[in-house]
């Protein structure tokens, strides 16, 4: 990687370090690259500094850098945008996530019987990064890497639970709400209803709303670095209010687990 433009050859020009013992350039740079994330990948310069308190000038230098690095491109209208070098980083990182979540997902199908599943929310559509499957021969079955449109999914439930209802009824109005079967949530105002009903339960369910004859019962993973959810589906014989009720501590407790372990790889430990 080239050096940023901030360094000289001179001591007293060094890039001070970070509070935390790091690099400050590296971690401004970390912090603009998510700051344009949560604008939805696209912002000019002036937006950059109102959001992040850094002068014009730093902001321009570091913005400099990353483009030359292939991390941020400049649009033909001077603003910019996340680059496409990003997306084998971020395919990498979603890869190690399932890897890391396996080993609680087979705690959930050892004390379930059911099919454990691991999702992100990725732009507007949900995507599973890990699966442990039931070993029951009448089981759900999602494929890694499968993307589905969240509102008819448990897990797009608890992703956007507690996402603005301005910010939802802007992603159902890009994905529109196609029904998957007749259970199918397919009005803003019923989504958002349901939604509210998963911050007072703290847990959410597709009851035959994805595929009829399957039941999901999904919660989100706390303080995880990107927005994620793990769940339990099967068939709705098995997966029925009774088990929901026995299911959903399990399902919290080892997201927590989850997110400790998570926690723990991101400080290096």
């Amino acid at each position: 990687m080239p050096p940023s433009a901030e360094h000289t050859t001179t001591p007293q020009a060094a890039t001070p370090p970070a509070a935390s013992g790091g690099v400050q350039s590296l971690e401004r740079a970390f912090d603009l690259l998510e700051r344009m994330a949560d604008a939805g990948g696209e912002v000019g310069l002036s937006e950059l500094s109102a959001a992040s308190g850094l002068p014009l000038p730093t902001i321009h230098r570091l913005m400099r850098t990353l483009v030359s690095c292939g991390y941020v491109r400049q649009q033909p209208n001077r603003r910019y945008a996340l680059g496409p070098r990003l997306i084998r980083l971020g395919e990498s990182a979603a890869r190690l996530l399932g890897t890391w979540a396996r080993p609680y997902l087979a705690r959930l199908v050892e004390e379930t019987g059911e099919t454990a599943n691991m999702a992100l929310l990725d732009g507007d559509e949900v995507v599973y990064v890990a699966q442990v499957p039931s070993r029951h021969s009448m089981r759900m079955f999602t494929e890694v890497g499968r993307r589905v449109l969240p509102h008819s999914t448990g897990v797009g439930k608890v992703l956007l639970a507690h996402t603005p209802d301005d910010q939802v009824r802007a992603l159902l109005a890009r994905t529109g709400m196609p029904a998957a079967t007749e259970k199918t949530i397919t009005t803003p105002e019923g989504f958002l209803e349901a939604l509210a009903h998963v911050r007072e339960a703290g847990y959410a369910t597709d009851d035959n709303e994805q595929e009829i004859g399957v039941r999901c019962i999904a919660v989100s993973v706390p303080d995880s670095p990107t927005s994620a959810a793990v769940s339990i589906s099967g068939p709705a014989g098995r997966v029925t209010d009774a088990a929901t009720d026995k299911f959903v501590p399990l399902l919290h407790e080892v997201a927590g687990d989850l997110s400790t372990a998570l926690a723990s790889s991101g400080n290096g430990q």
